[in-house]
């Protein structure tokens, strides 16, 4: 039977404990199991002990996808992915406005493992298509992107790699599979920085890839030699996690549509960056391959943004994002220092943004304090 998110966050892939029959899924600690008569040698590196693949099995089926692989973080899915589906020689496409990690990633890996890649500048779907070469193996994207928020037609980027045989990847990070499953999209692998929405408590790092079954065997093969797999304890967290994904998910996009729409009349703030604000440029593509608008949002102050930030009392400067608890960040200082000043200027990312990550409190508390630091700063 197909269950709906918020059944699936809950009972999807549990065990009962055999032993008290106790309704919350046993932290398995053991990094030791037999190999006598079992159909299959569990071992954590493996990916395949009781906690790995309970979580993963979780968000598979919130991926609606075949398959899962949950990882120790963004990056480790992120890069085992690439280097699974990569080899030298082959060619990679990749959207310029990634987050910043993954960007770097990209520009100081690829290349020293001979793989060639671009990075297309723009989010149409034809620019991305003059890219393609005879060698290009795999079209990597990110939306809604971090952290302008831009949004990529997930449909037609998988209608283009499919006509060409290319493996299409995306960071679904942003949207959470509460928000957007791009593989009903048409795409192949989905990954997220599980450390974000599926955490959600900002006490997890993690990473997951979701996929079909023959794409995650071949993720698998060269996952066992990287090692990124994640302890029987953080597995139990992750689930625990998991269970309230839904509902956090939806106090997350209400907060931040409110805010948004507040700080879009704000007289001191030049732009506001969100899909679900109708003056969004893609606020109809966002309708149409999303279920939510999400809890990240972007703003530029016409103030110095780290006096603005320090002026807030309830949002703290934090680097990571999807918590319970709202914080704040300049992506200059943080998410993109990585990336040249001049790769910032191309990508839009100007000295003055600052990116919210909205949680679950009361929206107009959040909104007042805001309000207070904007004129104060």
């Amino acid at each position: 039977m197909k269950y709906n998110k918020s059944t699936q966050c809950v009972h999807t892939g549990g065990i009962v404990d055999q032993a008290t029959r106790g309704t919350i899924t046993p932290i398995y600690t053991s990094s030791a199991y037999d190999y006598l008569d079992v159909p299959s040698h569990a071992y954590p590196r493996y990916f395949n002990t009781p906690n790995q693949k309970v979580v993963s099995e979780k968000i598979a089926a919130l991926e609606n996808g075949e398959a899962g692989m949950i990882f120790s973080s963004g990056m480790a899915a992120i890069s085992t992915v690439l280097f699974a589906l990569l080899k030298q020689g082959d060619h990679a496409i990749f959207q310029n406005d990634l987050y910043g990690g993954t960007h770097h990633a990209i520009a100081n890996e690829m290349e020293r493992y001979g793989i060639s890649y671009d990075f297309v500048e723009s989010i149409e779907t034809e620019d991305f298509a003059s890219k393609i070469k005879p060698n290009t193996k795999v079209i990597y994207i990110e939306t809604p992107s971090n952290p302008l928020l831009k949004l990529i037609d997930i449909e037609s980027i998988a209608s283009l790699a499919k006509s060409n045989d290319i493996t299409t990847v995306i960071d679904n990070t942003f949207a959470s599979p509460i928000n957007q499953n791009p593989i009903d999209l048409g795409i192949d692998v989905v990954t997220h920085s599980g450390t974000k929405y599926l955490g959600g408590h900002s006490d997890i790092c993690c990473g997951a890839v979701v996929t079909t079954q023959a794409l995650a065997d071949q993720i698998w093969n060269s996952a066992i030699h990287f090692g990124g797999s994640l302890n029987a304890q953080m597995c139990a967290l992750l689930e625990r996690s998991l269970k309230t994904l839904a509902l956090r998910v939806k106090q997350q996009n209400a907060n931040a549509q409110a805010i948004a729409s507040f700080l879009e009349k704000h007289d001191k703030v030049d732009a506001v960056y969100y899909p679900g604000l109708t003056s969004h440029p893609q606020y109809e593509l966002a309708k149409k391959q999303m279920h939510g608008f999400g809890g990240m949002l972007s703003f530029e102050v016409q103030a110095d943004p780290d006096v603005f930030v320090k002026k807030l009392k309830i949002i703290p400067s934090a680097m990571s994002l999807g918590g319970v608890e709202s914080t704040i960040t300049s992506p200059v200082q943080t998410s993109h220092s990585k990336v040249s000043k001049e790769g910032r200027a191309k990508a839009g990312i100007k000295d003055n943004l600052v990116r919210l990550s909205v949680g679950i409190e009361d929206a107009n508390d959040l909104i007042a304090d805001i309000d207070q630091a904007l004129k104060n700063a």
